[in-house]
């Protein structure tokens, strides 16, 4: 192999392995109960997608007890809801 290949294969690995730090992905199931908790306790009602990064948890058209449709944010350390945006 030689150091171009070796070089453009570092490269490519650390661009996979960067791209995976950052990626959505679904919350696992003690997270989902204390995301649940919170939506409930705040009267949501329903709620579609939960997405969960490094520096947020993204819930997608959360429903409150009055019908109106929330995109809402939480701080992935304290669950504390950090955005609410009408929809």
């Amino acid at each position: 192999m030689s150091i171009k290949t070796t070089g453009l294969l570092a490269a490519a690995l650390g661009f996979a392995f960067t791209g995976a730090a950052f990626a959505d992905r679904e919350p696992t199931p003690e997270e989902l109960t204390k995301i649940e908790a919170v939506l409930k306790k705040e009267g949501f009602t329903k709620w579609k997608k939960i997405e969960v990064e490094d520096d947020e948890i993204e819930i997608d058209d959360a429903i409150d007890a009055n019908g109106k449709q929330f995109d809402i944010e939480l701080d992935p350390k304290t669950y504390a809801i950090t955005k609410r945006k009408a929809e």
